[in-house]
């Protein structure tokens, strides 16, 4: 009789105590997890810390660790970012057998915090899983907006921007100023691809070139930016103390905004001597080419901003209207 008591009080401390509680479930979570692995064909991995898995072999130029690793484990292998298992492949000929052969098994991408809020989640051509959904964007797109009739229309707006580019150069040389290439070049390719898109160029003096400008640059940092949830779930909570999320919602409400501006003028102009990707488009869904649920073209090119999900049925009943 004093046996069981003594086990019932020991039980009863052990639910109660958050410390012993935790240290049970995490010894339950990696028995349960070394269970299911020893089932399993998987790679070589080096050897993982618990929680932090093979974070620490991973040094500030990643592309070298991975290198290092590959020459000891070999050209396929696994690590464990935190809690994400992730298979690294240091082998062209793995590689192109992967693309060439498996294509629709390696076609998605991860679907990360940040691209889900900013990109409605995963709305856009970019990040959009293989699906029929996809294919029809995917057709728009390369039927519509990068067919070599339409980059060829975009001639005149690349030569403009490189030309602008070698005054610029020219301009600093004649005042033996310093030349930052790395921040021309990206504004270069900034502007090109502002202007093709929306018709205005990002690094223009105020007005809504440089607000988009600011904007795709943040939205562009935030979409890559590391943070606690992804590598650690159930430590996401910290993001939200961080205000990583709350950044990221704003940034997404701040592209919505503008884009909604956008289309609005580009809905307005009745007639327009240089098409850009806004006219193209709308001019499709006009025409009955771009459903309701085949908006994700535009969002690709704007950074999956343009529509919420819940907002779209209502702008195709203004763009029909129109």
């Amino acid at each position: 009789m004093d046996i069981v008591i003594v086990k019932a009080k020991l039980v009863e401390q052990t639910w109660s105590n958050p410390l012993l509680l935790s240290l049970l479930v995490l010894f339950l979570n990696l028995f349960l997890n070394f269970i299911k692995r020893s089932k399993l064909k998987l790679p070589p991995s080096p050897p993982k810390l618990p929680i932090i898995g093979n974070l620490h072999q991973i040094g500030t130029l990643p592309h070298r660790s991975f290198r290092t690793l590959s020459t000891k484990y070999g050209p396929l292998m696994l690590l464990h970012i935190g809690h994400t298992p992730t298979l690294v492949v240091s082998s062209a000929e793995l590689a192109e057998e992967m693309v060439r052969n498996h294509d629709i098994v390696f076609s998605n991408r991860p679907i990360t915090t940040p691209v889900k809020i900013l990109l409605y989640g995963c709305k856009d051509f970019g990040y959009a899983p293989y699906s029929e959904y996809w294919r029809q964007a995917r057709k728009i797109c390369v039927l519509h907006l990068l067919s070599l009739k339409r980059v060829q229309s975009f001639q005149f707006v690349r030569e403009e921007e490189v030309l602008t580019l070698i005054n610029k150069i020219r301009g600093r040389c004649l005042d033996a100023s310093p030349i930052n290439m790395t921040e021309m070049l990206l504004g270069t390719s900034h502007n090109i691809i502002s202007r093709c898109v929306i018709g205005l160029k990002g690094d223009e003096e105020g007005g809504s070139g440089a607000r988009f400008g600011e904007v795709t640059r943040r939205f562009m940092h935030q979409i890559s930016e590391f943070n606690v949830g992804d590598m650690f779930p159930s430590l996401g909570w910290l993001d939200v103390l961080s205000g990583f999320i709350g950044r990221l919602k704003e940034t997404a409400k701040e592209m919505d905004e503008f884009l909604d501006k956008v289309i609005e003028e580009h809905m307005a102009l009745k007639s327009y001597d240089e098409k850009d990707f806004v006219h193209i488009l709308l001019q499709l869904q006009s025409d009955g080419m771009l459903g309701t649920d085949h908006s994700g073209p535009l969002q690709s090119y704007f950074g999956g901003h343009v529509r919420g999900r819940n907002r779209k049925c209502g702008n195709s009943n203004r763009m029909d209207n129109g």
